[in-house]
């Protein structure tokens, strides 16, 4: 069966009924029968519970599984007896209409409604989208009639936003200037809706964004467009997490979804603190591998939200590590380097480290006995799942070991201090997580680097945008490469954001479509049976 006939098939429970396994029947707010919002932003509760991140090694082509393991591993602490949820990213109709498809798991590890939410689901994207293009219409409203702010239309920073692949849109004409629309995904109106606290904190972070610079070369903030009130107005349900299902029936929100090579890649802050209060185990998850996803969940979202995760997995696949293998022989233990450096990479954070197979029906028992042996040689836990055979029973001695890790006492740490200069974090997130030698800096970049901590912006995080498929800024640079340099291209402010974006290589913020994509295999009977989503 494919993914989709499997989640249509399955018995989902009402909405109600997920809500009571949570005691949260009272926040609810119910959209149809099998989904709903969790009408708060906190329960006023003590954040009890266990927080686990789920990263991987870099993708490749095959998939590794993130969301499938974390929806599983979310399946199987229930079945010991575990109070648990799962809290993960919304998927992006970009990828639903492309190649990667859409993301609610898969195999017998699904959420459900999973048409509902690989689509539209609750309507959330199309919030941000409005409210993300609002302040764009403003801004071009304000120099249509006289731009008293008198911005520069050469220095606008705030760019449109839609939630599709168009490589056609990455630069457009509009009248006094030029316009790069940017994917939903990768923009400042997404990262605020996750990491803001309440509406409160989402209209203080509105008004504190930087959308552009004056002909004095002065900074301008959307606070001069007096438009935080109607860009809350807009966002007002969409502020709110999301309750779906798993396929078992067990409790999933699912809240906000910024990628993780042009963004900070983690669900809402605000979802994830819901989970903590509602649940004594949460299982989140962070996009691309550890080198993305897993260094801007630690060093963006927990250090805003002063979260300390008990442990952390990285999901690696058989197949996926024979990619890495820089020889192109298809060679395990080869390719084994890159697992070792995500090892590395999460051991700059914490011990508290289990890494665990996603088993295919071709793996060979020989071939996971090499993995093993590598990683508990490296004192390292290591754990087999078959979550997208088994659902959560293929996750029992995963969640075991997870549950056994997380009672001991917490050493999380970040990467870097606040306080540290720009150019001392992006130094070391380069040096401890890409491994790198060499940061060649654009000259226009050290300039605004300069101008960044002279309006004060010292202290934001880093969130450095570049490929996913290698720890450099090269896509072809398999493995586990040392010796390298890296080159930041450019760097931007998100001041509602509260971070640094810092470029390396060449990042498109909106994708394209491939040659080949799945809106052709997307269809839709009489009867409302949708085929083609994966």
């Amino acid at each position: 069966m494919t993914d989709i006939e499997i989640a249509t098939s399955a018995h989902k429970e009402t909405i109600f009924s997920i809500a009571e396994k949570i005691n949260a029947v009272e926040y609810l707010e119910p959209y149809g029968k099998d989904k709903g919002k969790i009408k708060r932003f906190t329960l006023g509760k003590e954040k009890k519970g266990k927080l686990i991140l789920v990263t991987s090694i870099n993708p490749t082509p095959y998939g590794e599984g993130k969301t499938t393991v974390s929806i599983g591993l979310n399946d199987g602490l229930r079945k010991i007896g575990k109070n648990s949820i799962a809290v993960l990213r919304e998927p992006s109709l970009g990828p639903v209409f492309g190649i990667k498809g859409g993301a609610t798991g898969g195999g017998y590890a699904q959420v459900v409604p999973m048409e509902d939410i690989n689509l539209h689901f609750t309507g959330d994207f199309h919030a941000i989208t409005t409210a993300n293009n609002l302040i764009s219409a403003a801004i071009d409203n304000h120099i249509y009639f006289g731009n008293v702010l008198n911005l520069d239309p050469n220095k606008i920073l705030f760019r449109r936003c839609i939630d599709l692949n168009d490589r056609a849109l990455r630069s457009i004409s509009i009248p006094n200037r030029t316009e790069r629309v940017q994917i939903t995904a990768a923009s400042e109106m997404m990262s605020i809706l996750c990491l803001a606290s309440d509406l409160e904190d989402l209209k203080r972070r509105v008004d504190n964004i930087l959308i552009g610079f004056n002909t004095n070369n002065e900074p301008v903030y959307a606070k001069s467009l007096k438009i935080s009130g109607s860009i809350a107005t807009i966002l007002k349900d969409a502020i709110y997490p999301n309750l779906v299902q798993s396929l078992e029936n067990n409790p999933i929100l699912i809240h906000g979804g910024p990628f993780a090579n042009v963004g900070h890649g983690c669900n809402s802050i605000i979802a994830t603190n819901l989970g903590l209060e509602l649940s004594d185990y949460v299982v989140t998850e962070a996009g691309f591998g550890s080198d993305l996803g897993a260094e801007k969940f630690f060093d963006i979202k927990c250090r805003k939200a002063n979260l300390k995760p008990d442990c952390v997995l990285i999901v690696a696949t058989i197949r996926a590590l024979k990619h890495h293998d820089i020889t192109g022989e298809n060679n395990l233990e080869k390719g084994l380097e890159n697992l070792e450096a995500h090892i590395d990479n999460m051991l700059n954070y914490t011990s508290h480290i289990i890494v665990t197979l996603n088993r295919f029906d071709d793996d060979k028992e020989e071939e996971i006995g090499i993995i093993k042996k590598f990683v508990e040689e490296k004192k390292i836990e290591f754990a087999i799942n078959n979550v997208y055979r088994q659902g959560g029973n293929g996750s029992i001695e995963l969640a075991n070991k997870v549950v056994n890790i997380c009672n001991k006492e917490n050493d999380f740490h970040l990467l870097y201090k606040s306080e540290d200069s720009i150019k001392n974090k992006i130094e070391k997130i380069a040096n401890s997580i890409y491994h790198t030698n060499k940061i060649n800096y654009k000259e226009e970049v050290l300039e605004k680097i300069k101008q960044f901590e002279n309006l004060g912006y010292k202290d934001y995080p880093i969130c450095i945008a570049k490929t996913q498929y290698s720890l450099t800024d090269d896509p072809k640079l398999l493995g586990y490469p040392k010796n390298h340099e890296i080159t930041v291209e450019d760097i931007t402010l998100l001041g509602g954001s509260e971070f640094i974006v810092v470029y390396l290589g060449k990042i498109m913020t909106m994708p394209g479509l491939a040659r080949t994509s799945n809106y052709e295999n997307i269809d839709i009977n009489k009867d409302g049976e949708i085929k083609g989503l994966f």
